[in-house]
């Protein structure tokens, strides 16, 4: 069970450019304040992630991310059809998201997940990094028991919601594009959904 009074120090965490681990529907997830270049730059030394592999980042509803990506409106219809869930959608980004964030690319993720938790959180701090709370290249982590006690040493906050519904990860979809980067969760609908729309 998170508390609120967990949720309002986890959020003072990320306001000060600290890192927190929150759950999602999928997996485990690593936030940073993802309008602040050294806190995401924490974010990716916690994971020791390569600079050119971004970083997406999440929202507590879709019109909360259209101030920072440009969407056309196939990409609109497809964020109120998919969102909040499982999903990750490359979109245009604008000016106000930093460079680090996406790898110096002029496409971010957008993600809104479909956890309690994790929306009352970017209820109090939003955008936050939307990725794994887990070294690169190891497995994404469903509880807070598996985290790598490395790792949680570089985190501020780990707010633990036991175990996610989910288990596997967002499916990373391209909708302008017409093509799923990343298979995940809800994968078969996306694919159903593109065919008919993209």
């Amino acid at each position: 069970m998170v508390t609120e009074d967990a949720l309002d120090e986890a959020a003072a965490a990320l306001r000060d450019g600290r890192l927190v681990v929150y759950p999602t529907e999928t997996v485990y997830g690593l936030a940073a304040d993802a309008l602040d270049p050294a806190a995401v730059e924490a974010a990716f030394e916690a994971k020791r992630r390569p600079r050119e592999k971004p970083l997406s980042f999440a929202f507590p509803d879709p019109e909360a991310a259209l101030e920072h990506v440009d969407v056309d409106e196939t990409e609109r219809v497809f964020l109120a059809e998919f969102l909040p869930g499982p999903v990750t959608v490359v979109c245009e980004k604008r000016d106000s998201v930093p460079d680090v964030l996406t790898g110096g690319r002029d496409r971010v993720g957008v993600r809104v997940p479909d956890s309690d938790v994790a929306l009352a959180l970017l209820d109090r701090v939003a955008p936050m990094t939307a990725t794994s709370a887990n070294v690169s290249g190891e497995p994404s982590v469903t509880h807070p028991d598996d985290l790598d006690p490395e790792f949680v040493d570089r985190v501020d906050a780990v707010l633990d919601a036991g175990e996610t519904p989910g288990g596997t990860g967002s499916t990373v979809v391209d909708v302008e594009r017409g093509e799923i980067l990343r298979e995940g969760a809800v994968g078969d609908a996306v694919r159903e959904w593109l065919a008919e729309h993209a």
